[in-house]
């Protein structure tokens, strides 16, 4: 995704909340190498259940090598024909991709000044993108931070009705090990952010 960036007023937990759905999305959007393994393995958590969820990734981390996440990655994500998960939202919230999720998701990207990256092929609506793009609403890369109740209006439109289940679903795939660590933090993560914007007005 592509903007200009306005990072001004942007309070340290707000940063704390963009950098977790930066990371997630950079997790996603790709296998990673051994230096994000290795970023991985540096994270600390504390004793709630996104703290937990965290401190296992790291411990993942750890001891995952570049090869062995790149085929775990490929068969959840490319595979033979499709790999075991299609982490779209249009996917999961229709049965099929390039749908209405993904036409509403423009509209709101193009009323934000939104683009999609030139190198980036795939459907905006998959869930590295939407990442991506919350992280950039809450710090302002592109234009102006959003304000509480836009980041809300957004999440609950794009990813609160789908990411939690794609999360859970990451998690216990199959060929899960590496990112079954990433759905946990992933899950822990949206289940914060579902509760916080259920406790704002509007």
């Amino acid at each position: 995704m592509s903007a200009l960036a306005d990072t001004t007023s942007v309070s340290a937990e707000d940063r704390l909340r963009a950098d977790l759905y930066n990371f997630l999305g950079l997790l996603l959007s790709g296998p990673p190498d051994q230096t994000l393994l290795d970023q991985c393995a540096g994270l600390t958590g504390d004793d709630s259940a996104l703290g937990e969820a965290i401190s296992t990734l790291s411990r993942v981390g750890k001891v995952t090598k570049p090869n062995a996440v790149l085929s775990e990655f490929n068969a959840l994500f490319i595979g033979l024909g499709r790999g075991e998960l299609l982490p779209y939202a249009s996917y999961y919230l229709t049965g099929f991709l390039n749908e209405k999720p993904l036409a509403t998701l423009r509209k709101d990207m193009a009323a934000r000044g939104v683009t999609r990256a030139q190198n980036v092929f795939e459907p905006e609506d998959n869930i590295a993108s939407l990442m991506e793009m919350m992280g950039g609403l809450i710090v302002g890369r592109f234009g102006r931070s959003a304000d509480l109740a836009d980041q809300k209006l957004f999440f609950n439109k794009h990813i609160g009705p789908w990411a939690t289940h794609f999360f859970s679903d990451l998690e216990a795939a199959q060929a899960s090990v590496f990112y079954a660590s990433v759905g946990s933090v992933g899950k822990q993560f949206m289940d914060i952010e579902r509760e916080a914007f259920r406790m704002i007005a509007g």
